[in-house]
């Protein structure tokens, strides 16, 4: 509507009040020569038209109030429900919980319990859920004040129908959608053989895996059979491995769901189907005599180059390493050099020649660390790179400690240790020295820009 048209309507009644005032008037003239004839009719005439004027301007000054007043207010639709929960103050601090709990699978059942959340102002950041045969496991990502205890939490969970409630704090890392996290796995897991482990316990939470072979060092089988399609019971996750071993998952303190084991089979099945791989990357060093050496992910493709190492090194240093008869260490570098078990370092020299070996392996849920540096090449400080590098490495992937075991006369491993910064433990027994490093708090450094270059290579023949 125009502005035209509105005040062209807004006049229109005004013009009905002024015909309705001229017809009263002339009713009162006609009314006024018919009922009092001569000298009184003008008088009757004059107090009529007073009495009108009086009218009129009262009416009208009644409209002019009525329209200038304030609209209506609807306090029914802005009063606040007392039954509500009480606003977060701005700025509070808040604080990050994963929480899950079976709900029954009840029409309802899980509004009972986001209301009861509400009521503790706890916002509900995301929701996944997890069907059995008889309920339902809820998971939830909640935002709670800092000041809620976990006992309150979980008390009025249970209070409005959850069962078996499992609490842990979270971290910014968990905001990201289930989706998200599994398409991020998977492109982990599909460029680096090595990372499956640590895909699964991130997307399990707090687990130990462990990796068996097919068969033990001296050719005896180790790995059960387990079917195709995998094993499921309440704590415990089986698969099979596609070198022919087995991979077992346990988590006592929460019971695997039928979702999950789906979503880690998907991930096995697809390192399985992708074989064997590491990244490409090559980093290229001078040291301080200005020799340069090449430092690269290794695989099982280096085990000929690791034998003739071993061949080259002295009994006293395998022995340092391996901690047994010098004649078995040649069995131990098909296990060492899997990406499966973790994850190893090579150093090798301008003309290709294998100096060093450093390796971060996956023991169940602690992770171990070891060197191996060919006897004319120590002193040079290979192992103190190498190990610094590895523990950053642990650091990138969320190990909160890793240890070396070593002997207490092998000074050289002792002093790499310390000089990674970290906090240190000491334990002793029989001359065997374990030393366990926290490098949680450990930040990548790259060495000085004009002595390190890194390359991207990848030749023809495909050799990493």
């Amino acid at each position: 509507m125009t502005e035209a048209s509105s005040a062209h309507s807004a006049r229109r009644p005004h013009r009905r009040r002024d015909l309705i005032g001229l017809a009263a008037l002339f009713t009162a003239v006609a009314m006024a020569g018919t009922l009092a004839p001569g000298a009184a009719g003008p008088v009757l005439l004059c107090c009529a038209a007073v009495a009108l004027l009086v009218t009129t301007g009262y009416y009208a000054w009644r409209s002019r109030r009525h329209e200038n007043a304030p609209p209506p207010t609807d306090t029914g639709a802005t009063a606040p429900s007392p039954a509500g929960p009480a606003p977060r103050a701005a700025g509070q601090e808040t604080t990050l919980w994963r929480m899950r709990t079976t709900v029954r699978d009840e029409p309802g059942s899980l509004a009972v319990l986001c209301t009861a959340l509400a009521g503790q102002r706890v916002d509900i950041l995301s929701l996944q859920t997890h069907p059995l045969s008889d309920g339902t496991v809820d998971e939830f990502l909640l935002r709670a004040p800092a000041t809620l205890q976990s006992a309150e939490l979980t008390g009025a969970v249970s209070g409005a129908g959850g069962t078996h409630c499992w609490l842990e704090r979270a971290d910014t890392h968990d905001l990201v959608d289930a989706p998200t996290r599994m398409l991020g796995m998977a492109t982990r897991t599909a460029l680096d053989s090595a990372e499956l482990p640590l895909a699964l316990r991130q997307l399990l939470g707090r687990c130990t895996i462990h990796s068996v072979p097919a068969r033990s060092l001296h050719g005896r089988p180790l790995a059960e059979q387990v079917p195709t399609e995998g094993v499921l019971e309440e704590h415990r996750m089986k698969f099979r491995d596609s070198s022919g071993g087995s991979l077992t998952i346990e988590r006592p303190q929460l019971p695997f769901t039928p979702t999950e084991f789906a979503r880690v089979r998907a991930l096995v099945d697809l390192d399985a189907r992708l074989g064997q791989r590491v990244p490409p990357r090559r980093d290229v060093l001078t040291l301080p005599e200005g020799n340069e050496i090449t430092i690269r992910r290794a695989d099982t493709s280096d085990l000929t180059a690791a034998r003739e190492m071993h061949e080259r090194c002295s009994p006293q240093t395998l022995a340092l390493r391996y901690h047994g008869p010098v004649g078995d260490a040649d069995r131990y570098l098909d296990h060492l050099l899997s990406p499966r078990y973790g994850r190893t370092l090579a150093v090798e020299t301008a003309s290709g020649r294998l100096v060093a070996l450093g390796h971060l392996l996956w023991d169940g849920d602690e992770t171990e660390i070891a060197l191996l540096v060919e006897d004319a090449w120590q002193q040079r400080g290979i192992g103190a790179e190498l190990l610094r590098r590895l523990a950053a490495m642990a650091a990138e992937t969320g190990c909160t400690s890793v240890y070396a075991i070593t002997q207490a006369s092998n000074t050289g491993m002792v002093a790499a240790m310390r000089g990674l910064g970290l906090p240190l433990d000491y334990q002793i027994e029989e001359g065997t020295l374990v030393i366990t490093a926290r490098p949680a708090s450990l930040s990548a450094r790259r060495a000085p820009r004009e002595t390190v270059r890194i390359q991207e290579i990848q030749d023809a023949s495909g050799r990493r």
